[in-house]
């Protein structure tokens, strides 16, 4: 295969137990196998089926490799990004294709479970928003679009609090079946 890679976004079950190393020059480098299974609803057995699995050799690199191996554990879900690359091995007994990804970003999938995420100190000297920087106003103020000023009446959203008796938004009219949230 050409040194061309795919863009590919997978979703499965970390499979191994990531393995972290460093190299001669500070470079660091984890790596694990992910399972993505497919599955498919079987009407003539009324009921959900395996549909294959495909394996992965997953590599990430410098600060994101130090956060996977700190944050992946065999058996957690996840779903990534990265390049795809396809490749023939041969050991001398078989032959076959690797498929393998190099990863650009890793999360654990939050429709199996929740994680926490606890910022690098050492990224926040780069990052230019301050995690705490935006507040969002109180159920009483009013909500406008940047640069309007929300105090006059005149340009700016209606104000709206969510009335937690009865889990509406109030202001307008609007029930919290009309919101886009």
């Amino acid at each position: 295969m050409s040194d061309l890679y795919d863009s590919i976004t997978v979703t499965g079950n970390v499979a191994t137990e990531p393995e972290f190393k460093r190299t001669q020059n500070g470079l660091g480098i984890t790596s694990f196998r992910v399972a993505s299974g497919q599955r498919r609803f079987d009407r003539q057995s009324e009921r959900w089926i395996d549909a294959g699995t495909n394996w992965y050799t997953v590599s990430v690199f410098r600060g994101l490799a130090d956060h996977a191996f700190a944050s992946l554990h065999k058996g957690d879900r996840v779903i990534l990004t990265g390049r795809l690359r396809q490749r023939e091995w041969d050991n001398g007994e078989k032959r076959g294709t690797a498929l393998d990804i190099e990863a650009d970003a890793i999360g654990h999938d939050l429709l199996w479970g929740t994680t926490t995420f606890v910022r690098d100190e050492r990224r926040q000297s780069i990052d230019p928003v301050p995690a705490d920087a935006w507040q969002a106003p109180a159920a009483t103020e009013a909500w406008a679009a940047p640069g309007v000023d929300a105090t006059d009446g005149t340009d700016a959203v209606p104000p709206m609090a969510l009335d937690a008796g009865a889990g509406e938004l109030v202001g307008v009219g609007v029930s919290a079946a009309d919101a886009p949230f």
